[in-house]
């Protein structure tokens, strides 16, 4: 199952292994253009790969028995700008929502957004304040669907509004899954020019979950507990609890690697067994 133990309690199962090893793309010499065979086993890249994300560490900081750091980030960088994590997120989401007995693809999302503190390392151009949460920084847009299973995430400033950031993420949203006629939303959202864009545009119900009239206190609400969870198992990634990444999309690509970890987890986890009397 490769060739590298289990060291760290980020690292992949054999049977996770197992079930990620198929998604990731083909070897370059394994291709026809063909290439020079790779010097690490791609077990100890992805068990690298969810260290960081898990740890929050600085890439220099990588252990000495992963590969060297600039491999690593290499694979990061070049799997990032393929969209390989968005691929192997999709193929996993379907495998959850088939054993559950629903269809693989979703007719239902949630979206929120998540404002985080950026790093000195995160530039003036893609970051913000956000003046409502007072955090300078970043914002995530993230949909999932009714489980909380990720489907888009988008990255803007923390100044960016939730209405204004809305349309990209629900075009996007559109885009990649077109069987979805239903989004559920807070009260930020709150906009009846986007609700009827949204209509008219993408055919898509936008229904906003308000607020319980005269609620003081927190209150699970229909539909938007979902989300917040997913924003929970997100920051659970030492990694997602502040933005260190230069770029925009990397910062999505370790919001994609947390989810990844969270369900391949899921995947794998031994059934309980039925108690006999």
């Amino acid at each position: 199952m490769g060739c590298r133990s289990r060291r760290y309690p980020s690292g992949t199962t054999d049977a996770e292994w197992a079930l990620l090893e198929p998604l990731l793309p083909r070897p370059a010499c394994a291709t026809e253009l063909g290439g020079r065979p790779e010097k690490h086993h791609r077990r100890a890249v992805v068990d690298a790969l969810r260290y960081v994300t898990d740890n929050g560490i600085k890439w220099r900081a990588l252990p000495a028995d992963f590969p060297p750091w600039q491999t690593v980030h290499g694979f990061f960088t070049r799997w990032s700008k393929a969209g390989v994590f968005d691929k192997i997120r999709d193929r996993l989401r379907e495998k959850i929502r088939s054993r559950a007995g629903r269809n693989p693809a979703p007719s239902a999302a949630v979206i929120d957004s998540q404002s985080v503190k950026a790093a000195e390392t995160v530039g003036r151009p893609s970051r913000g304040y956000d003046g409502g949460k007072k955090i300078d920084g970043r914002k995530r847009h993230i949909a999932t669907d009714t489980q909380g299973l990720l489907l888009v995430v988008l990255i803007t400033a923390a100044s960016v509004q939730d209405r204004a950031a809305a349309r990209d993420l629900l075009s996007a949203l559109h885009t990649a899954y077109r069987g979805i006629t239903w989004v559920w939303a807070d009260g930020g959202y709150t906009s009846k020019a986007l609700v009827d864009w949204a209509q008219d545009t993408l055919h898509l119900t936008f229904d906003i979950v308000k607020k319980i009239v005269g609620q003081t206190t927190f209150i699970i609400l229909p539909r938007r507990w979902v989300v917040e969870r997913t924003f929970s198992w997100i920051t659970q990634a030492r990694r997602n609890a502040r933005d260190y990444e230069r770029l925009p999309d990397h910062s999505a690509a370790f919001v994609n690697n947390a989810m990844i970890t969270m369900m391949t987890r899921r995947l794998t986890r031994p059934t309980k067994r039925a108690r006999t009397t």
